[in-house]
């Protein structure tokens, strides 16, 4: 969308965007662009009820990698490809495969240190705190796999500029689909909703120049780490804050959940005790504002953002996400019962029941361990967060582990909503069993 803006004001006129998929619906995603020579419809829902469209033309070509490896990575090494950016999701940063995006990225790296071409840049997009630092170390993790001396011509000449993406947009799904036909009179076949709030900010590192993105909005900073800790403490994490409760008590999409004044309460506080106090100071940004300004969005019916997205990948989110406004909050003395009972909330939805009897799919990497697991916590409270790998040593924290049994028994026994309206009056040692 940003190079597709620079393009209509005639600006960036030598630059264009090659798609490259990895996983097997990425098979499907390529089919589509080629059929439609890489347009697709981007329709955005305003808060008001509005909506606008427009045919995004920025993409002239699209791969899928495992269709041709070899083409995928010496396209990857050409010198025209000067910015690799990725958007792969949290979990696929644990991938250590040759075929996997930093595979293919370390051979193409590989090839040009090789044939003495300029490295490019390499752009994360992904919802991880210093996701460019990240996506250096697995790429160079992979290039340790590779010819010698590979990893430290990476780490000398390759950038890796850190940035923050901050805007909802759910899945494509055939209801919008046939909305794009029925409303715009376009047949597309991968129209993609958000809501209008669209932030980009990004770190000015580049190794080998970059379209004039800030003519098309994007913020270009320095450091980007501020930026990203409120969107990941706020946005994200709020969004867990929101999903179990909201599932558990019935709710299956987000824009009913947040309009729900009891939900929406209970989000207002978890940001302005737990997850405000834990941030820097954001320049330019009114912490409080951004956090009044994200019930809004989440209540965007427009956006039609379903909870049981919000709800998947849990054991990648919650980590990422979370958990650091939980650990910073230990680690000063300050608040941490409602993220506490956002983890409890986590573990009674990995029971997979909800609180009418109807099931949960669970959709999770960790699925298969984690929902017997939480179906054995009515007899051992603490066995969800025994899991070291997701919690680290929490389980060994008193303050946390009374405020998540509390949080849990009180789920089991009261319920979601109930839950709720204890935390926020304040008084659950009043009711504790």
């Amino acid at each position: 969308m940003y190079v597709d803006t620079l393009l209509e004001q005639g600006l960036a006129r030598e630059w264009g965007i090659c798609g490259i998929g990895v996983m097997p619906a990425d098979r499907r995603m390529r089919d589509v662009l080629r059929d439609q020579n890489g347009l697709y419809t981007l329709i955005l829902e305003h808060p008001d009820g509005s909506r606008d469209a427009r045919v995004i033309g920025s993409i002239v070509d699209y791969r899928y990698a495992p269709d041709d490896p070899q083409a995928t990575i010496e396209l990857l090494a050409a010198p025209t490809t000067r910015i690799i950016s990725m958007t792969i999701t949290e979990g696929g940063y644990q991938v250590r495969d040759r075929e996997s995006v930093f595979g293919l990225i370390a051979e193409a790296l590989a090839r040009r240190r090789d044939r003495g071409i300029v490295s490019p840049t390499i752009v994360s997009c992904d919802n991880i705190e210093h996701n460019g630092e990240v996506a250096r170390r697995a790429v160079i993790a992979h290039a340790e796999l590779l010819r010698l001396g590979v990893a430290d011509w990476i780490a000398e000449h390759t950038r890796f500029p850190c940035s923050m993406v901050d805007r909802i947009t759910p899945a494509t799904t055939p209801d919008i689909i046939a909305g794009a036909e029925r409303d715009f009179g376009v047949a597309d076949e991968w129209p993609v909703v958000a809501e209008a709030f669209a932030a980009w900010v990004l770190e000015d590192d580049f190794a080998d120049g970059r379209p004039p993105l800030e003519e098309a909005g994007v913020l270009l900073v320095d450091d980007v780490s501020p930026y990203e800790s409120m969107k990941l403490g706020l946005l994200n994490a709020g969004h867990q804050c929101l999903c179990y409760f909201a599932a558990l008590s019935g709710y299956r999409m987000v824009h009913d959940a947040a309009r729900d004044p009891l939900f929406a309460e209970f989000l207002l506080a978890y940001f302005d005790t737990e997850g405000i106090p834990t941030l820097r100071p954001v320049p330019g940004i009114d912490l409080h504002a951004y956090s009044r300004g994200l019930i809004e969005r989440f209540a965007n019916p427009g956006v039609r953002d379903t909870v049981a997205r919000l709800c998947a990948y849990s054991s990648d989110r919650i980590p990422k996400w979370l958990l650091p406004v939980l650990r910073a909050n230990l680690a000063a003395g300050g608040p941490i019962r409602l993220a506490s009972a956002t983890v409890a909330s986590w573990a009674r939805y990995a029971e997979a029941v909800d609180e009418r009897g109807e099931p949960i799919e669970v959709v999770d990497n960790l699925a298969g361990s984690l929902v017997p697991i939480a179906r054995s916590q009515q007899v051992h409270p603490t066995a969800f967060i025994e899991n070291t790998a997701l919690f680290g040593e929490l389980a060994r924290v008193p303050r946390f582990v009374e405020a998540y049994r509390w949080a849990l028994d009180s789920l089991h026994t009261r319920g979601a909503r109930a839950t709720l309206e204890v935390l926020l009056r304040g008084d659950t040692k009043a009711v504790r069993p």
